[in-house]
């Protein structure tokens, strides 16, 4: 048994079952033994590859978006460039390569990137030092002043709690330990959070406090000071009563499927993002918010397909295979280009952000 996961049998044996929420906390944020905190996840030799790591278009096309969001603010001198979850520094080194376009912009900006592993941390200073980062654990660590902030893949991994419909009422789903594996069980009393009365019995409700409060602080702190934000992850939007239900919480190891509740600390978790919510937590907060649209739509409107062309004209014929491939992943209906959303959140002064009119 792993030291966490010897760590999580200990707290169950003394305090009982854990919400899912704390599972996931203490599993990935860990400040030992996290999955974050212990290894750089990212790339072929790791367990999942993020849209930066694929090609270069996806943090040019951000870069521009975050030069022209910069303009629309009335060019600030100075501003924060925020990053939420920058992995390897890699969609960052590429967005403000496609930055070189307006200087001005490099010289008033001052980067400041959100993250807890120091692997990470490791890797993102050793592509950004020429930008003199600030790193911080957590968003409210970030100064003060106008913002442009951008979260690629980010609030899927922040913890969420699970409730399940039985026949009478919502039971949250505890992570419980049975002597030889964790288990899920559920708690004997009905939550006292509002949940939806017309679910079927089964249906599982996902709700992410985490997310929540990190949306307000970045909806609050706009809304003050001015700026834009970009997130970007894959998710859903409630349409209506029945988009509200459904588990989504899984693992990834290796790039593969995996049992959340083993090996805990040795694999991935995360769950969908709720948009609707997120929409909502910026609103309540005092910005306004723009999308959720389709990834490949946003790309598309940004000029990926003219990038991927430019880059193909100086390319080798293995080359524009790769770039045609990475553009397909990155925008095509099939890939990533459906299921991953965009979601801006504006001062109320600015308008529709590019890519969202």
């Amino acid at each position: 048994m792993s030291p966490l996961a010897a760590l999580l049998r200990d707290i169950i044996a003394q305090d009982g079952p854990i919400t899912v929420e704390r599972y996931m906390a203490e599993t990935l944020g860990h400040p030992t033994h996290g999955y974050y905190v212990t290894r750089d996840p990212l790339g072929a030799g790791g367990d999942f590859t993020t849209a930066p790591e694929i090609s270069q278009m996806f943090g040019e096309m951000i870069g521009l978006w975050c030069v022209a969001a910069w303009r629309r603010m009335g060019e600030p001198s100075p501003f924060v460039l925020a990053e939420l979850g920058p992995g390897r520094g890699t969609l960052m080194a590429d967005a403000l390569r496609a930055a070189r376009l307006e200087p001005r912009f490099l010289e008033a900006m001052r980067l400041h990137l959100i993250e807890t592993s120091p692997a990470l941390r490791e890797k993102q200073s050793a592509v950004l030092a020429v930008q003199h980062p600030t790193w911080h654990a957590d968003f409210r660590g970030v100064p003060d002043g106008p913002l442009l902030l951008v979260a690629n893949e980010f609030f899927d991994a922040l913890p969420i709690r699970q409730f399940e419909r039985m026949a009478d009422g919502w039971r949250e789903r505890l992570v419980d330990h049975d002597g030889a594996r964790f288990v899920f069980v559920l708690s004997s009393r009905e939550p006292d959070e509002f949940l939806l009365h017309d679910a079927p019995v089964g249906a599982i409700m996902e709700i992410s406090p985490a997310s929540l409060r990190v949306m307000g602080d970045i909806g609050g702190r706009i809304a003050r000071h001015g700026g834009v934000a970009l997130a970007i992850d894959y998710g859903y939007v409630r349409t209506d009563n029945t988009r509200a239900w459904g588990e989504t919480f899984q693992a990834l190891r290796g790039h593969r499927r995996h049992d959340p509740l083993e090996t805990p600390g040795q694999a991935d978790l995360t769950a969908h993002v709720d948009f609707a919510a997120l929409a909502r937590a910026a609103h309540d907060a005092g910005s306004l918010t723009h999308g959720p649209l389709p990834q490949g739509l946003f790309l598309k409107a940004l000029g990926i397909e003219l990038r991927a062309l430019r880059l193909a004209r100086d390319a080798t014929s293995e080359q524009r295979t790769a770039i045609d491939a990475a553009l397909h992943r990155l925008t095509h209906a099939d890939a990533m280009g459906l299921l991953f959303k965009a979601l801006a959140v504006a001062h109320p002064s600015l308008g529709a952000p590019d890519g969202f009119a």
